[in-house]
């Protein structure tokens, strides 16, 4: 019978021993945070993936997340500098960076957290528009309206152990009983600016083509006054050497001579042509053998 009842003992021992090894060993995952709680309060918090241990049935473990976070915000009317209602639809990218601080202030309760951004989301986005005019909103969606309201949000949630990453826009859109009026208002505004942009460079391409018709008409006219010249220099140069070519009586002579022969050519081109020559011509005295 003792023997029976070392053996339950044993047994109930090894039990024991399993179930105090169970509940010591903390396994912590790489997306996650271990807060090791002591009658409640945070002794300590693990951040590294692993194992740990803590101390049975006298100490606690809860688990927060460790990766990037989504909470999507519910659509909700915001009013622009020029009185003008938008919808906004917006979602936020956050991580706990603290989570002793996390658990201090929000009790370690992601819903208490979402409570927290959404309030402080929502009233940056409605800072932020309410500043913009209707037409500065609808045109900073490439990027200027996040980083306003990034900028409107700046560091007031790390007191509660979190950052916050992102605040992207997934819809901001006009109501539907206005949209169509402010569309085509947006629409009469371009086609105006367009017509400026238009007008001036009409008005400075006119100034360019008049510009250049006359640096055109000033190169020709030099151009022209140019070739003038070289004309004239060229029948000085062609007189002169004519003039020295026929400077004796007998180069004179035979200069006559060759000009009675072209001018009795061209009388005589064509037809029924009879040239009538005086006596004394050049012409008519070697015909006659003078």
């Amino acid at each position: 019978m003792k023997r029976f009842f070392g053996k339950v003992l044993l047994l109930f021992t090894a039990l024991a021993a399993v179930v105090g090894l169970g509940g010591s060993v903390v396994v912590t995952r790489e997306n996650e945070y271990k807060l090791i709680r002591e009658f409640g309060r945070v002794s300590r918090v693990i951040d590294t993936a692993g194992l740990s241990f803590k101390v049975p049935f006298i100490q606690s473990a809860d688990t927060l997340p460790k990766e990037i976070l989504l909470y999507d915000l519910a659509p909700s009317d915001v009013i622009t500098m020029d009185k003008k209602t938008m919808m906004s639809d917006s979602y936020v990218l956050w991580k706990i960076t603290d989570p002793l601080r996390f658990a201090q202030t929000l009790n370690s309760s992601i819903l208490n957290a979402e409570r927290r951004i959404d309030a402080t989301v929502y009233n940056s986005i409605k800072n932020v528009i309410s500043s913009l005019s209707q037409n500065d909103v609808i045109s900073g969606r490439d990027g200027e309206l996040s980083a306003a309201i990034m900028s409107n949000i700046g560091a007031g949630m790390e007191q509660y152990g979190i950052e916050i990453l992102a605040v992207e826009t997934k819809q901001l859109d006009l109501p539907s009983d206005n949209k169509m009026a402010v569309y085509e208002r947006m629409i009469s505004e371009r086609d105006k600016i367009a017509a400026t942009y238009q007008a001036e460079g009409q008005a400075e391409a006119k100034v360019i083509q008049n510009t250049t018709d006359r640096e055109i008409a000033i190169s020709i006219s030099d151009a022209q006054a140019q070739a003038a010249q070289i004309t004239a220099e060229g029948e000085a140069e062609y007189m002169r050497i004519l003039a020295a070519a026929y400077n004796t009586p007998e180069r004179a002579e035979f200069y006559g001579f060759i000009r009675a022969l072209e001018a009795a050519r061209e009388s005589l081109t064509g037809e029924g042509n009879t040239l009538i020559l005086p006596a004394d011509s050049p012409i008519a005295r070697i015909f006659m053998g003078q």
